[in-house]
C-alpha cells in the first residue's frame, strides 16, 4: 500500500516538477489530447456548449480539470489494494489552474467535501497552468443572443432527475439539462428519455449536455481500478457548476432526489460510514455551497425534493402520463447488467436498495400493477428470499430499519444524524426525520410479508 500521487499535465511540454513523498506513488495525468485540446470529455464538453451559446468561465473549467483528476483518482486507485482497511486511501492531487491563489483558498471546503463524499482521506493541492494554457475560457461574441436557459438541472437517467426535468418543463422553464455518462446502460437511458421529452415540450428551447468521462484501467501503474465510486457526484456537480458559468448570470443548479436517498440513513449497523453513499446529502450540498462562494462562483446547488419521499415525488409529478409512459425507461437499478450472466439484457433487478425503494414508490403513487417497468425478480413474495445472497439482503436490511423504526417512532429523530452532520439543516430536522419516516413506511408496503433468511 503506498499514498497515491496524482498530478496532471497540460500538455505533453508541461514539464513542472511534482517532487514526491518517500511513501507515495505518482501517476501523471494528461489532461490534453493532441494540441491543445482538452481530453477526457472536457474539450467536446466546451464545444458542445458554444453551439448552445454557453462559454463556461476560467475557474468553471478549472473546476472541470479539478473533477477529472478525483474521479481518475476514485475510479482507479483499488480501495482493498491500497488501504489498510480495505476502504480508507490517502490520495494526494496536484491540478494545474488558472488562479492558484483563489483555489488555495477553497482548500479546506475542498478537502471537508470529498472526505466526506469518499471516506478516504484527500490532501489537494493546485499550481499555475503553463503559458501556453494560461488561457482557455471563450468570450461569447458581442453580438450572440443570450442563451435562454433560465436553469440547471442534473439528468441521470434516473427517475428522480426525470420527474425533476418534467416538473421544469411543466412550470414553463427552459433548463440546460446535464448528463455524465460511463457505460452503454446509463447513456441509453438518458438518450432516449431526452428524445422523448424533446419531442413532447418541441416548443421549448431546452437543450441536454452530454459528457463522458473515463479512463483507462492501469492508469496507476500496478494497481487495479476501482469499482465503489463514492466519489461520482462530484464529477456530476462540477460538471452542472461548470456549465452554469457560462450563462453569465445568477444560475441555479437543480439536483432532484427524494429525501429518503439524500439522507441515506444506514439499514443496519453493518452500514455505516462510506458503506452508504452521501451523493446528495445534506452536510455536502452545503459545503459546495461554500464552495462556490469561496470560488466567487455565481450559483448555488438546491435539491427541491429534499422533503419527499421517491413516491410523492412520482404522485406529485405535474405530468402523470408522460411520467407513466416514461417511467419503465428510466434506470434506477445499482448494477442493471448483473443479470447477463442468466443470459438477461439491461434491466432492473427488483431487488437492490434503489430498485425497492423505486417499486415502493411507483406502487405508492399509482397502485399495484401500474408499473411497467421490467424487473429481474417479479415477484418479492413468490419464493423466501436468501438473506445470503443479492436477492434478499436488502431486503432483510429493510426489514430490519422498518421493525426498529415501528419500536420506537422517536428513533428517526436520532437516526437521520448517523450518515453525517447536519449542522446546516437545524431548522428543518423535524422535516428530515419525517420524510425518513414516510420513506421507510413506503417500503414496508412494499415488502409487507416478504420471508427472508439464510437457505
Amino acid at each position: 500500500m503506498k499514498r497515491q500521487l496524482i498530478a496532471g499535465r497540460l500538455g505533453l511540454d508541461d514539464d513542472t516538477d511534482i517532487p514526491m513523498g518517500a511513501d507515495e506513488q505518482r501517476t501523471l495525468l494528461q489532461m490534453v489530447v493532441g494540441d491543445k485540446l482538452l481530453d477526457h470529455g472536457i474539450g467536446s464538453a466546451l464545444t458542445s456548449l458554444k453551439k448552445l451559446g454557453i462559454f463556461p468561465s476560467e475557474i468553471g473549467i478549472d473546476l472541470l480539470v479539478l473533477a477529472a483528476h478525483v474521479h481518475a483518482a476514485d475510479t482507479r486507485i483499488s480501495r482493498v489494494e491500497q488501504s489498510q482497511d480495505s476502504w480508507t486511501r490517502e490520495i494526494r492531487l496536484v491540478i494545474p489552474v488558472s488562479e492558484p491563489e483563489r483555489w488555495t483558498g477553497a482548500v479546506l471546503t475542498l478537502t471537508k467535501i470529498l472526505n466526506f463524499l469518499t471516506g478516504d482521506r484527500w490532501t489537494i493541492g493546485f499550481r499555475a497552468r503553463p503559458p501556453k494554457f494560461a488561457l482557455i475560457a471563450q468570450e461569447a461574441p458581442p453580438t450572440l443572443i443570450a442563451p435562454p436557459f433560465d436553469s440547471v438541472s442534473l439528468f441521470s437517467g434516473g427517475l428522480d432527475s426525470l420527474i425533476g426535468a418534467i416538473d421544469l418543463l411543466e412550470a414553463g422553464a427552459t433548463p440546460l439539462l446535464v448528463s455524465h455518462f460511463g457505460e452503454s446502460a446509463t447513456s441509453d437511458a438518458q438518450s432516449k428519455l431526452f428524445g422523448v421529452l424533446k419531442k413532447h415540450y418541441n416548443k421549448s428551447s431546452f437543450e441536454r449536455l452530454r459528457v463522458g468521462m473515463t479512463f483507462d484501467d492501469g492508469l496507476v501503474e500496478n494497481v487495479g481500478s476501482e469499482n465503489s465510486t463514492r466519489g461520482r457526484s462530484f464529477l456530476f456537480f462540477a460538471l452542472g457548476v461548470f456549465a452554469g458559468t457560462g450563462l453569465d448570470k445568477t444560475f441555479v443548479l437543480q439536483v432532484p432526489e427524494n429525501g429518503l436517498i439524500a439522507l441515506n440513513v444506514p439499514l443496519d449497523p453493518l452500514r455505516l460510514g462510506s458503506n452508504s453513499t452521501r451523493t446528495t446529502h445534506p452536510y455536502y450540498m452545503a459545503r459546495w455551497n461554500e464552495l462556490l462562494v469561496e470560488l466567487d462562483i455565481n450559483g448555488r446547488i438546491s435539491n427541491p425534493c429534499w422533503d419527499k419521499t421517491k413516491g410523492e415525488m412520482a404522485s406529485n409529478c405535474r405530468n402523470q402520463p408522460l411520467l407513466t409512459q416514461l417511467a419503465p425507461d428510466s434506470l434506477s437499478c445499482s448494477s442493471p447488467t448483473k443479470g447477463r450472466w442468466q443470459g438477461l439484457g439491461i434491466e432492473h433487478c427488483g431487488y437492490c436498495l434503489p430498485c425497492l425503494i423505486r417499486r415502493a414508490a411507483l406502487d405508492g403513487a399509482w397502485g399495484v400493477g401500474v408499473d411497467n417497468t421490467t424487473y429481474t425478480v417479479p415477484d418479492l413474495h413468490a419464493d423466501i428470499l436468501d438473506t445470503r445472497e443479492s436477492t434478499g439482503k436488502q431486503v432483510r436490511s429493510f426489514q430490519y430499519a422498518i421493525e426498529r423504526l415501528r419500536g420506537q417512532p422517536q428513533l428517526a429523530n436520532l437516526l437521520i444524524h448517523k450518515p453525517g452532520s447536519l449542522v446546516d439543516e437545524v431548522a428543518h430536522l423535524d422535516q428530515l426525520a419525517d420524510v425518513y419516516r414516510r420513506g421507510l413506511e413506503e417500503v414496508a408496503r412494499l415488502i409487507d410479508g416478504v420471508e427472508t433468511r439464510p437457505r
